[in-house]
């Protein structure tokens, strides 16, 4: 074996004890200076050049700085420039030649420099800079390969040294998280334990001295639209109405500045106002000077004193949303009595008419509501149908439809022209209800045994005829206006047809055409109604019936905003 391989070998073995000896003092090393200067110092050594330097990249500026930097005529230390690397520059391990002539020209360091690059997978830290050796020969190989495993020996040392440094940053606020929320939680005890409002203001003002230092704060509350100061301490005078009106127009977390508009904050040094919010709703807020300490209120003071006025806040509010349940349970007592009467005024079950297929649903969005459907037996044996939308939804329209209910059974005995009876109810709706209420409604007379329809529409979504053995559908129009919009000054027009074997006729409120898609942006409308019914009209009127519901559901995602009503009429074939 000859001298020069041996001497290659010694060489290869002494790189290798470097790097490994090297490669545990860095990556045990918790401190980026440490891994940079030996970086810095080693590899000078070995390529022995006079000038070296490491540059650092800042994200968040896009400028390198000098972190360390040896001999003269380069940057000094913590010099910063911006340089223009392309992305394939920052891909590259070992940037050197008259291909990179303009990047050390932007640097200022000799052509004949090399730049290593500093990254690990996933970032980019920087480049390790060097100058030209001192014997002006070009680098080798082998030292290239030498100086880039320790570049990224030290690229790693420096990646786990920053992510050390910001896991004890993390440990220590984790550790500030810990203590507040310990104390918060100590607090809450105290404050489920309490009703008395005196009480809560005097923890309050006991946790504002004792945790947080402040000896100047003001806790006041909205209640009903009554502002009210709840907690005080070190404040000269209390604020006037208009005070609290301002203050509460603040925005959420506001810093107060010294000249700020409202002459109570400067004149108590107020510095901090936190808005507190009960179901998105403001409804008190905290007003605090400097603390003890006089240190600023960062995001971890804030978060502890939005938490700790909130815990006052929910306790302050428990007993008045004690009552406020107990009325509403009643509330509920009686709009489930309400739904119970409401369902009674519905013809449960359906009546049987000869010749006929029936199918009738309600669906109230609430408890109770204002759609109304109907069956009557007139004294010829004949069979009334009505359907009916009451503006407006809960109690009020409820109220409104058992009106119209009874009108129509009192009706329904007397021989008196369907045009004749409609105006009637107008005149009765017009003259005893609010201007804003009002109704649509469709009733129509099965006489004749079966064979004739006769109706009026006042104002209703008109209901939809499909004749046996045609596509296109007839919709029922004739009638008048609403009820209860204005008096009758024109008489109803009432329209008759003929009913055959196989005719199918759905009525419906608009609650089935004006059911929204979760996005609220379209409507079911008549059109899906149409093509729904003439997919399944060959289907019995249940079966009808249920398919309308299914794709009203399916439409709007199960999300309903208004009462539904539907009537199928089918005559059998």
């Amino acid at each position: 074996m000859s001298s020069s391989t041996n001497l290659d070998e010694r060489h290869s073995r002494f790189e290798l004890r470097t790097l490994l000896e090297t490669s545990r003092l860095l990556i045990e090393s918790q401190d980026p200076d440490f891994v940079l200067n030996n970086l810095l110092l080693i590899t000078m050594g070995k390529l022995l050049v006079t000038k070296g330097m490491i540059l650092i990249f800042k994200p968040g500026e896009n400028v390198y700085y000098a972190s360390r930097a040896k001999g003269r005529g380069w940057l000094k230390e913590d010099d910063e420039i911006p340089i223009d690397f392309t992305d394939a520059d920052l891909e590259t391990s070992v940037l050197h030649g008259e291909k990179y002539a303009s990047v050390f020209e932007q640097i200022g360091i000799e052509k004949e420099s090399i730049l290593f690059n500093l990254k690990t997978t996933n970032h980019h830290i920087g480049f390790l800079c060097l100058g030209p050796k001192g014997n002006k020969q070009e680098l080798t190989e082998r030292e290239i390969e030498f100086i880039e495993s320790l570049t990224i020996i030290s690229s790693v040392a420096i990646a786990n040294s920053r992510m050390f440094k910001e896991m004890r940053h993390i440990n220590r606020r984790l550790d500030r998280k810990v203590h507040d929320l310990n104390t918060l939680l100590e607090l809450s005890k105290d404050f489920n334990l309490m009703v008395d409002r005196d009480e809560i203001a005097r923890v309050f003002k006991f946790a504002m001295l004792g945790q947080m230092l402040i000896r100047t704060f003001f806790f006041a509350l909205d209640v009903d639209d009554e502002k009210s100061i709840v907690s005080i301490s070190g404040i000269k005078e209390e604020p006037s109405k208009d005070d609290l009106d301002k203050i509460f127009e603040l925005d959420d977390v506001t810093h107060i500045s010294e000249n700020s508009d409202c002459e109570f904050l400067n004149e108590n040094n107020i510095r901090l106002v936190i808005g507190l919010k009960f179901q998105n709703e403001k409804i008190g807020v905290v007003g605090v000077g400097l603390r003890g300490n006089k240190q600023e209120y960062g995001p971890e003071e804030v978060n502890f004193l939005q938490s700790l006025g909130n815990l006052a806040l929910l306790t302050i509010q428990k007993s008045l949303l004690l009552d406020e349940r107990l009325q509403k349970q009643r509330m509920e007592e009686e709009l489930n009595l309400a739904k119970n009467i409401q369902i009674g005024l519905l013809p449960d079950p359906l009546p049987e008419i000869d010749r006929f297929d029936l199918a009738a649903i309600n669906i109230s969005s609430r408890q109770v509501g204002g759609d109304y459907f109907d069956f009557i037996e007139t004294p010829e044996k004949n069979h009334l149908v009505a359907i009916a939308d009451v503006t407006g939804k809960g109690v009020p329209a409820s109220l409104l439809m058992a009106n119209l209910q009874s009108m129509l059974h009192a009706l329904a005995p007397i021989d008196v022209t369907m045009s004749e009876a409609t105006g009637s109810i107008n005149d009765i709706i017009y003259n005893n209800t609010p201007a804003d209420k009002f109704i649509t409604f469709f009733w129509g007379i099965i006489a004749d045994n079966g064979t004739k329809f006769k109706y009026v529409n006042a104002g209703h979504d008109p209901p939809i005829l499909f004749r046996k053995g045609s596509d296109e559908p007839v919709l029922l129009e004739e009638g008048g206006v609403i009820l209860g919009a204005m008096p009758t000054m024109m008489p109803y027009e009432s329209a008759e047809i003929d009913l055959k074997p196989g005719d199918l006729i759905v009525f419906f409120t608009d609650g089935v055409t004006e059911a929204m898609n979760p996005e609220q942006t379209e409507e079911y409308e008549t059109d899906r109604l149409k093509e729904c019914i003439r997919k399944n009209r060959d289907k019995t009127a249940e079966e009808i019936q249920d398919a309308i519901i299914t794709d009203i559901n399916a439409f709007s995602n199960n999300i309903q905003y208004d009462d539904i009503t539907t009537i199928v009429l089918k005559v059998d074939e």
